[in-house]
Parts: structure tokens; sequence; C-alpha cells
């Protein structure tokens, strides 16, 4: 192993699963496999039998061993399987484990201590589409655009290995492996230190609900590893009260801060993590990453369809104990229905008065909170008003609602441009945290599509899923479903990079900039300070409401309007932020204004 000064050693993280370097050229394997008898480890082409332990745990230290050096575990049955704790892959999923020197990276970036939350915009990116090359290093060149936009932060959508080259990556089953078609373990951290030296923080999208279908042999390593009777809707329920797989998860969400210096994590769906432990193993994540890392903010963001706030708690200093800020469906969902006047599925719970939902959430966080859904037929939530604004991460548009559509069409292309406008400033003047979706800064009209990369009998599976899963589906009577693994599906869900560049596309980013620029200017200092029941709904009508908000440092306010009917000018204190398209005596179809009036100013 190379040597390390003090920065390189802190970017290497020690797993208590897989091959790690313990001296130079001298690497430890192991690996828990309950489930086998023997388990050779097949390392550049030569075998050596692993010892086993009473508890299952199958470990081997090899010397010589280079980075780079390709291994497999090898069964009884002659099945060469992956590393479930692989650093990388030497291509996909089923293939060759690849040894590597977390070391070996040389940081430039050693002086980055993050961003605190309150500046906070976030950018979500899937690597695979957003450039034509779908790679980190690609992704890099655009980092001077997206720092010049005013993004303070990028979240990438899920990048553990996952089967096939094409995915959303909410499949992965090798939790520890950068995607290999976007690049490898350096190229990801290539990224990260660009990104930071563009003052641009990066979260990591991270699933730890379940695994996907292709290349995930845990249950035959470790039946122990899932539980025996639960299941989520994408497969098994992981055990999470068994300590090795304790381990294997805890550490998976460790792992990425330490040696990639991700500055946060998204939580995708918590409300699939169901663990019996008298400590829940999220406490125990957020616990120890905020005893272990110190040196820079971690942000750490949930997705959680139950609308609670046990977990998104403040001290008595503000700070988040354990994790950071929800992403607020609630808020997309009023919103899309608000605009659309599309009820079907979930919508329905938003298809009565959407825009007073609208503006409760804006007021107070969640639409639901204890009330029941219509849809779902059961209560819903809890009160969120005492919570900070900033504990709730907002979008007009996501991967999922646009994604989960059977065409994939953004909101632009539903709403219309104007009406979408109207929605976009409000997103961006709101003292909650908002998330555009990659493309959305320049009017994007291309679709993001559902896509895998699966071929025979779980290809046809997925397939006639995902058609079946609107046949006759209110709202999407005669869509035609894409091929999810058809390649062009993949290709039509790449952002357009000549649409940046026209007309349309460079009046979208002069807004773009305009809005970002007046919050970081004039918002943002208010949210470090700003508390709970401070939001409050001043009046709604059809497409039309009104909301303010009091902090310590002065009052905010918004009236928007996307009714056909014009609305009387509401008295709001303060001067005037921003107005579109222009200040009128009135409020007019598809028009917004924002005021703000410091906190000495406001009678």
């Amino acid at each position: 192993m190379s040597d390390v000064n003090a920065v390189a050693e802190l970017r290497s993280f020690p797993k208590t699963w897989g091959a790690e370097y313990v001296a130079a050229g001298e690497v430890r394997f192991r690996l828990w496999a309950p489930g086998q008898e023997t388990v050779v480890l097949r390392l550049d082409g030569k075998d050596a039998e692993m010892s086993r332990s009473d508890d299952g745990w199958f470990e081997i230290l090899a010397t010589g061993v280079e980075p780079g050096a390709e291994y497999n575990y090898v069964l009884a049955d002659g099945t060469a399987v992956a590393d479930p704790a692989s650093r990388a892959q030497k291509s996909e999923v089923n293939g060759a484990s690849l040894v590597i020197d977390p070391t070996s990276y040389d940081w430039q970036t050693t002086e980055w201590t993050g961003r605190p939350w309150e500046e906070t915009v976030v950018y979500e990116m899937h690597v695979g589409t957003f450039t034509p090359d779908g790679t980190f290093r690609a992704a890099i060149e655009k980092l001077p655009y997206l720092a010049e936009l005013g993004i303070t932060m990028v979240e990438i959508l899920p990048i553990a290995q996952f089967g096939g080259n094409r995915g959303w990556g909410y499949d992965g089953v090798l939790l520890y492996a950068p995607h290999a078609a976007y690049g490898s373990p350096d190229d990801v951290k290539a990224f990260v230190d660009a990104a930071h030296a563009h003052g641009i923080s990066i979260v990591l999208d991270l699933v730890l609900n379940h695994f996907g279908p292709e290349g995930n042999y845990l249950p035959l390593l470790a039946p122990d590893f899932f539980h025996k009777e639960r299941q989520t809707p994408w497969g098994a329920a992981i055990a999470y009260d068994v300590d090795a797989t304790r381990r294997y998860i805890v550490e998976a969400a460790l792992y990425w801060l330490h040696e990639y210096n991700f500055d946060g994590l998204r939580f995708d769906a918590i409300d699939q993590i169901e663990d019996i432990s008298d400590s829940h193993v999220l406490n125990e994540i957020a616990e120890r990453i905020r005893a272990e890392i110190t040196d820079r903010p971690i942000h750490l963001t949930t997705e959680d369809a139950r609308n609670i706030i046990d977990l998104h708690p403040r001290d008595e200093d503000g700070n988040a104990p354990l994790f950071t800020a929800e992403w607020n469906d609630d808020f997309h969902n009023a919103v899309h229905v608000f605009a659309t006047g599309e009820t079907h599925a979930y919508y329905e719970d938003f298809a009565k008065q959407p825009e007073k939902l609208v503006a409760r959430v804006l007021a107070e966080g969640f639409a639901y909170q204890g009330e029941v859904s219509p849809h779902a037929g059961e209560k819903r939530g809890v009160k969120s008003a005492s919570q900070p604004p900033v504990a709730f991460v907002d979008f007009i548009q996501n991967h999922d609602q646009v994604g989960n559509r059977a065409e994939g069409e953004r909101l632009i292309e539903l709403a219309g441009a104007d009406r979408t406008k109207v929605l976009y400033a409000s997103l961006l003047f709101s003292p909650h945290i908002p998330l555009l979706f990659m493309g959305e800064e320049y009017g994007e009209t291309n679709p993001f599509l559902f896509f895998t990369d699966f071929h025979g009998d779980l290809a046809k599976a997925v397939r006639e899923g995902r058609a079946k899963e609107f046949q006759g589906h209110a709202g999407h009577e005669g869509d035609v479903v894409p091929d999810p693994n058809a390649k062009t599906t993949f290709d039509a869900s790449k952002l357009d990079w000549k649409k940046h560049d026209s007309r349309d596309g460079k009046e979208w980013l002069a807004l773009t900039k305009e809005l970002l620029s007046l919050r970081q200017q004039h918002i943002v200092p208010m949210l470090a300070t700003a508390t709970g029941n401070s939001g409050k709904v001043l009046k709604t009508g059809e497409g039309f409401l009104t909301v303010s908000w009091t902090f310590p440092k002065g009052t905010l306010s918004i009236a928007l309007n996307i009714g056909e009917k014009a609305q009387p000018l509401p008295d709001l204190p303060g001067e005037t932020l921003f107005a579109w398209p222009s200040e009128t005596p009135d409020l007019p179809q598809n028009s917004i204004i924002v005021r703000l009036a410091p906190a000495g100013d406001i009678k």
C-alpha cells in the first residue's frame, strides 16, 4: 500500500466486510456466509480456501496483492460471486470484483469545510443521463456551469453497482461499489473534489431498504441477512437486527462519507426500513455520523411517506442531532394537482381545493398532519408547524414524480411554461430548501423515463409489469409505455443541451440565475435563525394563495395566482423583492409577487 498523508488516511474507511489492505501488499478478505460450509477466494485466477468461523465469517490474508487485482468468491457448487462489499467491479455486477487502495487518490480540496444547510439549493442529477457520455468525468465539465448558476448542492441518484449498465440506481446490490458504467472510484472522487473546488456540496442518494433483483447473492450466502416474513414493495426486507447485516448497512452510510468525502446522504423510502432492535438502525447511522465526522457539516435527508417529524429534531441551538430534513412529497403532490388538475392515484388526496393544501404546506410543512388520506383510507402524518422551514426539502418535480409517469413528462409539458414559472419562483423563494431536477433550470422538455438494462425473463417481467401498471390508469388511458429495457428509452431521457442554448433555454436560465441570486441575498440570511410556527396562510381562492412567514430578521410574503380570474393584490408588508411577469395593481393569471420586510420595518 502506498505511503499516505493524514488527509488521505481520513479518506479510507476500514469495513467489516470485504477486501481491506492491512499492510503494503497485504489484503484481508472477509465475507459473512453462514449459508455456506466452504468458500474459496479466487484472486487473479488462483484459488485459496478461506477459513470459516463458527458464526459464518470466512477470512483469508493474501500477500503480494496489487491494486486492481481481480477476485471472486467461489462457492462449493462452483458458483463464482462478486464480493458484496466490493469497492469496485471490473465491469458488471456478476463479474469480477477489484481490489482497491482507497488511499491512492490525491485529494486537492483538502481545505473544504462544507456549506451550511440554510444556503442549500439542491440539484438532483442522474449521472447516466446528465451528459451525453453519462460519466462522472463528463459531469465534472458541467460543474462551473452549476456553480455560476447558483447551485450549492448536487444530489446524485444512487450509484451502488446494479444489474446492467442502464438504470435509475434504486436496484443496487453492491452497496460499496460505484456503478462501473459511470466510472471508477477515482472518477467519483475526482467529481467530488472538483465540486468542492467550485463551492458545491455533493450528496449521495442511498438505498438501504432492499436489494435489486440481479446480482444479489446474499440470500445464498447468508439467508439470515433478510427477514423471513417481511417484504418491501421491491423485494425481501432486510433483517437489521442481525449483527453482520447491521454492520454492512451502517458501514455503507459511513463509508461513502469518510472515503469519498461526500457532504451528506439522502435515505430512500425509510418507511420501508423496519427494525425491531432497541436502537433503530437509522438512529445508529445518524448518531455515528454526527459523532465521527466533525470537520464539516453533514446533511442527512430522508424520504418517508408517513409524514413524521421525530427523526428531525432540533437542539436548543437549532442544530439537527439526527436527520437534517425530510423530502416533502406533499408539496410536490399539492402543487401538481394545483397546476394540472390531475387527480388519479395518490393525487386524489389533493383533489379538493389544492390551493389550500399548497398554502398549508408552505406555511406549516405537511399537507396531511393526521387527517385521513382518501387514497390510503387511513390517517397520515403528524402536526408539523413546529418544525423550522429548513426541515423540509421541496420540489415541483424530481426523478420519481416525472419518471413514474407512463411517458415521463415534465411539469412544463403538463402545465405550460408560464404557469410552471410561477410555481418555480414560489419554490425558490419559499423558506423551505428547494430542489431542482436536472434540466429544470433551462426549461428542459425531454422526458425522464423509467429505464433498466435487464435481459431474459427479468426483462420480460419488468416490461410487462410496467405496461400493466398503467392499464386503465386514470389520467393515462391510451398512453404508450416505452419498453424500460430498450436503449432508446434511456437515450430519450438524456438532457438536451441544445435546448440549454436555445432562446427559450436562455430565458429560463436568466430567470433561474435571478431567482437564485435573490434567494442567496435576501432569503438565506433569515433562515439560520428561522424557527417553527413561523408561517401563516393569509388567503386562498381558486388558483390563488397568499402565505407569509415571520422570522427574527423579518417577514417574507408570497402571493401567486395561476387561476383564470385576476385577484386583488394583497396588502403585504415590505418592499417588492420580485414580481413576475411584472408588478401590477392586481394579480393577473400566472403571476407572482414576493415581498420582504426587515424586522425593524414591520409595523
